[in-house]
């Protein structure tokens, strides 16, 4: 049994589009224990998202390994890989990606049903209760379009919990909001996690926001920086 919840082998990953080829990550390796907080810091361009996107299974390595649960990931197929992922795996972004179309409560949700071919009356207690612990249980009803930035990313974070995931991959999640703003998104990851008892791999651009992690890997050039 492995002793982390997910753990990338000698990460390699190159892009080549007939005239260019780039390696954006090269040999990195990395676990994540049950319940542990990590933070990935480096600059634009340093190949956090691009990592994060391999370690999440969004996208395959050129070559190296990656395990979810103790299973490897990299190599199944894409249904299998989904499955795996939305077993396991919540995710923020930067962009909060809601569906426009749908309120806070139905985008909160959706990942349940998709889960456990569930109907909406029967998880809309636990969108509501997620709603409500990130302080958004008067907004239950409103579109991502009549929310303000903050309030979109919250929304977004209780999406990524609803299913009581093993690990939340979260990928400059307060890259779009003011400091203020950030500030407050990056206490209510750190104390939601402590809540749900879940590990926790955030990307991100702000050193000083990342230092409440358990462990700290600087990222340049694709590789690990002292």
């Amino acid at each position: 049994m492995s002793n982390f919840v997910l753990e990338a082998r000698h990460i390699n990953k190159t892009f080549n589009d007939g005239k260019n080829h780039v390696e954006v990550i090269q040999d990195l390796s990395l676990g994540v224990k049950p319940g542990e907080f990590v933070s990935i810091v480096g600059s634009s361009g340093s190949g956090k998202s691009t990592l994060l996107h391999v370690l999440g299974g969004l996208d395959c390595p050129t070559s190296g390994e990656v395990y979810l649960q103790g299973k490897r990931f990299d190599t199944l197929g894409e249904a299998e890989r989904g499955f795996l992922r939305n077993q396991h795996l919540g995710f923020v972004y930067q962009f909060h990606h809601l569906l426009p179309e749908f309120t806070a409560l139905e985008n909160v949700a959706m990942p349940l049903m998709l889960r456990q071919g569930s109907h909406f009356k029967q998880v809309k207690q636990q969108a509501e209760y997620l709603l409500e612990r990130v302080g958004l249980s008067h907004r239950l009803s409103h579109q991502p379009g009549e929310l303000s930035g903050g309030e979109r990313q919250r929304v977004a974070m209780a999406r990524a919990l609803v299913a009581k995931p093993a690990l939340m991959l979260a990928d400059e999640p307060t890259g779009n909001l003011d400091r203020k703003t950030a500030v407050k998104i990056f206490e209510l990851l750190t104390d939601l996690r402590q809540e749900f008892n879940m590990a926790m791999l955030i990307v991100t651009h702000d050193e000083e926001l990342a230092k409440s992690a358990d462990s700290i890997l600087h990222m340049q050039d694709g590789v690990w920086v002292d």
